[in-house]
């Protein structure tokens, strides 16, 4: 709808994850540089964890985009519910096996026989399990198994584990003492700051022929990054519709009222579990304020974090802990404390 008004190539806040539209923050960066790590030692696990939406399944394929064929062989498993009965299964179907109504030990010969043919061929075999927080402790240890595969001193398959934060829960128990020991690099992807926000917005339209047109002011990021907590995901929503928004409204600017406006619009939607939030909106929070805050990328992580589980049910108790938040960030005193419990008093009375 918006992008022929905007004059897009086509949309540029889709939610299915797209390589295309990959941007490297500082910590995307990071997570792929472990990946390429591990194709490098060609042995072990990599783990790779980060909230939902954080940009893990965007990351995998725009490593899978990057690899060249002619050398690694790779299979990209999104797990479900998976056990260790089927784990095998899936594996070898994910490489291309014949694994219907084979019995594991004959999966587990055809397994090894194929990655003994890629080794001889020069060629590496990488396994990618997405989602790796669905695996039971079981499949996680049959997973484990695969890795003993060897050639003489050669390890004949890399793996690495995508997923939820969770996941990590799962490997701190005590039956994963020897896949931890197989773990040769791990990292949390977290969410952006203030500053990789703005640039991720702007990567994403720049990527659709985005040439000014809307304009978009600097406090809008502002509380694009505060209500989206830095979330990749929930910005692509949150964006996305403030680009309608504006097409609807025939506005070729949009200024942190304009985004507000449509933050408060999907609370109201999603009701009290709502993913974003009106930081403007909030009692006794101070404009010039928030932008002080917005410009320290630690301080807008923090405001963001807290304004995250913002809920409904907790209102006051909630514009109170963000209060105190901001005034510890700004180092005030306590006259202004005293200050916002007057507010508050005032609101209580009204």
């Amino acid at each position: 709808m918006y992008e022929s008004f905007y004059g897009f190539t086509s949309k540029p806040f889709q939610l299915n994850p797209d390589p295309s539209f990959y941007y490297g923050s500082r910590g995307h960066r990071r997570a792929m540089a472990y990946l390429e790590y591990g194709l490098h030692q060609s042995e072990g696990f990599i783990v790779i964890t980060g909230d939902v939406g954080a940009g893990k399944t965007t990351l995998v394929r725009s490593l899978l985009q990057r690899l060249d064929s002619s050398k690694v062989v790779a299979a990209h498993l999104v797990s479900t519910q998976i056990d260790a009965d089927d784990i095998l299964r899936l594996v070898a179907a994910a490489f291309g096996l014949p694994a219907k109504n084979v019995e594991k030990a004959d999966l587990l010969l055809q397994l090894e026989t194929f990655l003994v043919k890629l080794t001889a061929a020069g060629k590496r075999a990488l396994l990618i399990v997405d989602e790796a927080q669905n695996l039971t402790p079981r499949a996680v240890e049959e997973l484990r198994m695969l890795s003993n595969f060897q050639l003489e001193d050669h390890a004949l398959l890399q793996s690495f584990l995508v997923g939820q934060p969770e996941f990590r829960q799962t490997m701190q128990s005590e039956h994963m003492q020897q896949l931890r020991q197989r773990v040769i690099a791990s990292y949390h992807l977290g969410p952006l700051d203030l500053a990789e926000t703005r640039a991720y917005v702007e990567h994403r339209l720049g990527c659709v022929g985005w040439k000014g047109d809307p304009r978009i002011e600097a406090s809008a990021f502002d509380v694009i990054h505060a209500a989206s907590g830095g979330i990749p995901r929930r910005i692509n929503t949150l964006c996305d519709r403030v680009l309608l928004a504006g097409f609807l409204s025939e506005k070729h600017g949009l200024t942190a009222s304009d985004v507000d406006n449509v933050v408060t619009e999907m609370r109201e939607e999603s009701g009290p579990e709502r993913s974003v939030t009106p930081i403007n909106a909030m009692p006794g929070l101070d404009s010039s304020a928030l932008a002080r805050l917005m410009a320290d990328p630690a301080a807008a992580r923090r405001l963001a974090e807290v304004a995250a589980g913002y809920q409904a049910s907790r209102l006051e108790a909630r514009v109170e802990q963000l209060e105190k938040v901001i005034c510890a960030l700004l180092g005030l005193g306590a006259n202004t404390t005293d200050g916002a419990d007057q507010d508050k008093e005032r609101r209580h009375a009204g």
